[in-house]
């Protein structure tokens, strides 16, 4: 499966972003997807992960409360709602698809698609 992540941009603290990510090349939608993010000078970390019926979610517990994971299969996308943000989460950040699972792992070296990253600047 093929992803693009896009929506990544420059916000001030407190403010709103929403990302995407489009899946390509594989017909059905019956696998667990994440997002993963990297800060400057640090290893990539998991975010956020849902499950392939969208009704599993699990997210990291920096982010919790904050971002919302969701996807509509019907348009083969994935979504992170990202709220109430602040400079630590400046970050490119990459959706990735885990297509040997129904249900999100956190590592992500069991991911086995990865979109190119979408750059987040928190900053005022």
């Amino acid at each position: 499966v093929q992803l693009q992540a896009s929506g990544g941009g420059l916000v001030q603290p407190g403010g709103s972003l929403r990302l995407s990510c489009v899946a390509s090349g594989r017909t059905s939608s019956s696998y667990a997807m994440c997002w993963f993010r990297q800060a400057p000078g640090k290893e990539r970390e998991f975010v956020a992960g849902i499950s392939w019926n969208g009704v599993i979610t699990h997210y990291a517990n920096s982010v919790k409360g904050r971002f919302t994971i969701s996807r509509v299969n019907a348009k083969n996308t994935l979504y992170l709602q990202m709220d109430n943000l602040e400079p630590e989460d400046t970050a490119v950040y990459y959706c990735a698809a885990d297509v040997d699972r129904l249900y999100p792992s956190t590592r992500n070296d069991e991911m086995s698609s990865w979109g190119e990253g979408t750059l987040v600047t928190v900053s005022s």
